[in-house]
């Protein structure tokens, strides 16, 4: 005989609630002739004891339960879960069977959970336990969606192979969608999600998802009722992410329901700003205009009357004096109600780091202080205030933690914590520390975030937690193109968290030794006509004790001499270029610890091997440069190093040589006077210069000296008259150049002088503003000397410097060609500036600042120019030029961007404007 116990069943479509359970048994008298007992074989031989009285439980022992139904989990393991035990006293109907229900609906595994009665035998029980397991996602399609969303809306909603289709992943899925396509001003999306059995597997199923976003709905008017004292004007400007659409507007006139009821606050927020404390919103309506297909919006608001603050008393406050706390406050008694104002003073929730009476005591170490301003007394107009300080006891920090460095070392980011163990709590500090950590580039500054654990006010102390994300700290840069007349290929590798001490390491190579915050750099750049090599290293923290930073670099060029016309190379004339540099940087604490002194001593030698070609006024011999440089540095810029929002940066740099013409004595002046450094012929000719009236031809031999140099005009000068001895007179010779500049320039003398100034402004949300300004001048200790013409400024264009062979410094001025700028000599070779200056003002927005890869939006202003000599520098004869452009930071190979500039200005010898010029940047900013 097999006893059954009835049970409603129910096959949901996955639509609708695929994970919904089947009570079991939940009898009471009002259905207790719904379950019936169906008897097959002999009615004599039943016995009224062998029948269940489902009228009230029962107890047995549990003989045994059956798994019914195909899963793919173990039997027994579905069986303990449940609760279930055989030998164990149950009662049916009873608790033990509905729990171990619920136990198994939990999981969300399962479809159809279902007990039924086997077989009773005397006082033990055999169940069936029959289950349908829920099926699993084979494959997802989307039907309406651009390809380059799919796989984020896959990865945001775990759509992944062998997920397990249930009624929450489809609900959850759908509202993500809806609210993500509402965001972009999508408000009528709709989405349809459907599951077809996947005959090729058995229980998969494949998700189909329509997605009908509609029309993008903007905002045609929002309107005011009711305003009499502010304008609609200007309660629109205080909604600042709820715009209506017009031609000029940097926001999107799109509707988001949870900004729009915060820009409602801040319609509020503008009238307690001039004194309307008691203004609200009475009604707001939002409704879509079908055949305008926008939204109209209309506010009712009620303006109130104007108040004015009486007065304000500080109680609770034993560390700081009324008075102290009275000018941080900023509101005195008579001030016109500022009910912003007031909650800004005291606390600034949109400044971490905010000049606020809560910042003044968390930075002296009261973390569980809390001051509220109460409003004690309304007379007429005027509103008293109790400013009510609860100080609370002094926290230190207790223990601090840091996580998530997977591939740094632990001492390069503890040596950058400002918030040590033991020392009093101070938000500063804490606000300080994310900087350094985000300065040091290896890590995703806009993820971290301290955690405070273990908090604990009677015993003064607080634990901190730096969770942090590691991102690719190695670049790679892999480029070719055109340029010069041949083809110019670069490779260049920078490892920017190198571990010098692992690389005899074997186990350290995962590929390479890292964590250690070190930098190593190699390029290699070259085309048929030249190659460089280049190789650097820098040590953050040399000596392992304080911050100061120890780097060097090496160099070598070598440079054929090329015919841009047939592309042919002579290699028996060479110009070759080695440079060395190292340097010293270090963290100051006076005037605070944002300052950097650095201090560089490099060499530099230039090797000319028969290289005539005009750059320089000598084809054969050397110059040294030996310089110092020493600079100063405040850099407070925050947070992110690829997109600062806050902050500044300003230096000072001085490069200078050795004054060798004060040492050595030498009157350059009337070096061209003397014998060694006259022209000499290095050519034999016949002259039939004017200068032989005779008619008579002289013999012009090679090392005789001549009267002029050999030009165009004049290819065969006369060479000098002899004395009563036979001996030319050498003082009627001509100067040689090429033999006064090797000796001007044998080693080079100079100093340099460079500022630079850039701000960080956060106009609104992430909108920022770069302000920046740098000048930049090249002396001469000598006068008859001269100025160098090494090391010399380049203006205009991209800004980027491939080689250089005279150690000239590019600057870039987007909306001009490169080098566009730079004074040219008489016969229109550039010969480089000597003064310069530059200004800027760029707008930032951020499209994504994601580790993996950091897009930005900008927009620029831009003025400079470059002269020859200060004599000829005026400040305000400037190049200008507009533009925009994008810029993304990869990990794997820096920054990369493109500009386009418009130059508004002429240049020298043409008569249009520069116009619309493109500019790609690789690794390098602005």
């Amino acid at each position: 005989m097999r006893l059954s116990l009835v049970i409603k069943k129910e096959n949901v479509d996955l639509e609708k609630q695929v994970n919904k359970l089947n009570n079991f048994l939940v009898l009471n008298k009002s259905i207790k002739l719904v379950l019936s007992i169906l008897i097959f074989g002999s009615f004599s031989q039943i016995k009224a004891q062998d029948r269940i009285p489902f009228d009230q439980g029962k107890k047995y022992i549990l003989a045994d339960v059956a798994i019914v139904g195909k899963i793919s989990f173990n039997s027994q393991t579905v069986i303990t879960f449940a609760g279930l035990e055989k030998g164990k006293e149950i009662t049916i109907p009873g608790e033990e069977i509905s729990n171990a229900i619920k136990k198994l609906g939990k999981l969300g595994l399962f479809d159809e959970i279902s007990f039924y009665v086997n077989k009773v035998q005397h006082d033990s029980i055999y169940l069936d336990l029959h289950i349908e397991e829920l099926p699993k996602l084979n494959e997802v399609k989307f039907v309406g969606v651009k390809k380059g969303k799919i796989e984020g809306l896959i990865k945001d909603n775990g759509l992944t192979k062998s997920k397990v289709v249930n009624e929450n992943l489809i609900t959850t899925t759908k509202n993500y969608i809806e609210n993500k396509y509402k965001k972009e001003g999508y408000y009528n999306t709709k989405v349809n999600i459907n599951t077809i059995v996947d005959t090729a597997q058995v229980n998969h199923v494949n998700m189909v998802v329509n997605v009908d976003k509609g029309e993008k709905v903007k905002i045609k008017e929002i309107d005011f009722v009711g305003n009499k004292l502010l304008s609609d004007k200007v309660l629109r400007s205080a909604m600042k992410d709820t715009k209506q659409k017009k031609l000029l507007t940097l926001k999107a006139s799109k509707f988001i329901k949870d900004k729009y009821k915060t820009d409602l606050e801040k319609v509020i927020s503008a009238y307690k700003e001039r004194g309307y404390r008691d203004a609200r919103v009475l009604s707001d309506t939002v409704a879509y205009n079908k055949d305008l297909k926008a939204l109209k919006i209309k506010i009712k608001v009620e303006e109130g009357h104007k108040y004015y603050f009486g007065n304000i008393k500080f109680l609770g406050n034993t560390v700081y004096s009324d008075q102290g706390l009275t000018n941080i406050l900023g509101v005195k008694k008579g001030d016109t109600y500022n009910g912003v104002l007031l909650e800004k003073r005291i606390a600034d929730k949109s400044k971490p780091d905010g000049e606020d009476i809560t910042n003044l005591y968390q930075n002296n170490g009261y973390l569980f202080s809390n001051i509220n301003a109460v409003e004690v007394k309304t007379a007429n107009d005027t509103i008293n205030f109790e400013i009510r300080v609860n100080e609370g006891p002094i926290a230190y920090f207790n223990k601090i933690t840091v996580t998530g460095n997977d591939k740094t070392n632990d001492h390069v980011i503890y040596r950058e914590l400002r918030t040590k163990p033991g020392e009093k709590y101070n938000k500063e500090l804490l606000i300080r520390t994310i900087r350094e950590i985000g300065q040091l580039g290896f890590f995703d500054p806009e993820s971290i975030e301290p955690k405070f654990k273990n908090v604990d006010a009677s015993a003064g102390t607080v634990d901190i937690e730096y969770p942090l994300t590691e991102k690719g700290a190695s670049q790679i840069e892999l480029q070719g193109g055109y340029g010069g007349g041949g083809f110019i290929g670069t490779l260049g590798l920078s490892f920017n968290n190198f571990s010098t001490r692992n690389m005899f390491n074997k186990k350290a190579y995962k590929p390479l030794p890292m964590g250690d915050g070190q930098k190593v750099s190699l390029r290699l750049q070259g085309s048929t006509y030249f190659q460089t090599y280049s190789l650097s290293f820098s040590e953050p923290w040399f000596g392992k004790k304080k911050p100061v930073q120890f780097s060097t670099s090496l160099s070598y060029t070598t440079q054929y001499l090329n015919n841009y016309q047939t592309q042919q190379v002579d290699k028996s004339k060479s110009f070759n270029i080695l440079t060395m540099s190292v340097g010293l940087a270090k963290r100051l604490t006076v005037p605070d610890d944002y300052f950097v002194l650095s201090q560089a001593l490099s060499y530099q030698h230039y090797d000319l091997h028969n290289y005539n070609t005009g750059l320089f006024t000598f084809g054969n011999g050397t110059s040294r440069n030996l310089a110092y440089t020493i600079g100063i540095t405040r850099s407070n810029k925050g947070v992110n190093p690829i997109f600062p929002m806050y902050g500044s940066e300003f230096s000072l740099t001085g490069k200078f040589t050795l004054p060798y013409s004060l040492i050595t004595g030498t009157n350059y002046a009337d070096l061209g006077n003397q014998q060694a450094y006259k022209y000499q012929s290095t050519t034999a000719y016949t002259s039939t210069g004017a200068a032989n009236p005779t008619g008579n031809q002289d013999q012009v031999n090679i090392g005789d000296y001549l009267t002029a140099i050999p030009s165009t005009t004049n290819p065969y000068p006369n060479k000098v008259t002899t004395n009563a001895q036979g001996q030319p007179n050498w003082t009627e010779a001509v100067a040689d150049p090429a033999k006064v500049d090797q000796k001007k320039f044998d080693w080079l003398e100079y100093y340099k002088i460079k500022f630079k100034a850039d701000w960080y402004t956060k106009i609104y949300g992430k909108l920022v503003l770069r302000s920046m300004a740098e000048y930049g001048f090249l002396g001469a200790y000598n006068s008859n000397r001269g100025v160098v013409p090494f090391e010399r400024y380049y203006v205009g264009g991209d800004g980027m410097a491939t080689y250089s062979m005279d150690g000239r410094e590019t600057i870039g001025l987007r909306g001009y060609t490169n080098g566009s700028l730079t004074p040219v000599n008489a016969t229109g070779v550039a010969i480089g500036g000597t003064v310069y200056n530059k200004y800027s003002l760029e707008l930032r927005y951020p499209i994504t600042l994601k580790s993996s890869a950091s897009i930005y939006a900008l927009s620029f202003l831009e003025a400079g120019n470059a002269v020859s000599s200060f004599s000829n520098y005026n400040p305000f004869d400037l190049k200008r030029s507009a533009g925009a452009g994008l810029r993304v930071f990869m990990p794997a190979f820096g920054l990369l961007g493109i500009d386009f500039g418009y130059g508004f200005d002429t240049l020298p010898g043409q008569t249009k404007p520069s116009g619309w010029q493109t500019h790609f940047i690789i690794g390098q900013q602005f």
